[in-house]
């Protein structure tokens, strides 16, 4: 069994509150607009015991797609992953996403750029659409959220909804400085 922090859309937030779960997880997810380099430096410097799994997404500087990737296709337990930032909307992807998806079969397609959460099984496709919403402050989204749960075997189990408040004045700008 592992257990699962899932997050998105930080876009250089940080949230201390985090690292109650961030400590209870085997692997940390984010699944793109990481935001910037201090950022990444500052997760990855904190936590070198976990597996750290991170996407860039369409606000991320050549530097942060340096260190991440545009997509990742991975096991963990039964389970095929697939992570990219912009999927589309569920049930109808884009066609990068639908190459992919085509290519690897994922169980569970996990990405984010909506800020909006959302969690459905594509019966199209035979998978797990998950979006974690945003966790950062920045954006439209009223709560900021993430998730955290178990892949067992084949199985999803124990999904939590995680959310904090929006502290709209502590929100940074949209794009990192280069």
């Amino acid at each position: 069994m592992r257990k699962i922090f899932l997050l998105s859309d930080t876009h250089s937030h940080w949230n201390d509150e985090w690292m109650k779960y961030i400590i209870e997880a085997d692997e940390v997810w984010h699944a793109g607009d990481i935001g910037s380099v201090e950022w990444l430096q500052k997760f990855t410097d904190n936590l070198k015991n976990k597996t750290l799994r991170f996407v860039y997404g369409n606000i991320d500087n050549p530097t942060i797609q340096a260190h991440t990737h545009e997509y990742l296709v991975f096991n963990v337990e039964q389970l095929k992953i697939l992570i990219i930032h912009i999927a589309g909307t569920f049930g109808k992807y884009n066609p990068k996403t639908r190459e992919l998806i085509l290519q690897y079969h994922p169980d569970i397609l996990v990405c984010g750029h909506s800020h909006i959460l959302k969690i459905q099984y594509d019966q199209k496709f035979k998978l797990w659409y998950i979006n974690p919403g945003a966790a950062g402050t920045y954006g439209h989204h009223k709560v900021s959220t993430a998730l955290q749960f178990e892949i067992h075997q084949d199985k999803i189990k124990n999904m939590k909804i995680i959310e904090w408040k929006k502290d709209v004045a502590s929100a940074p700008p949209p794009y990192p400085e280069i």
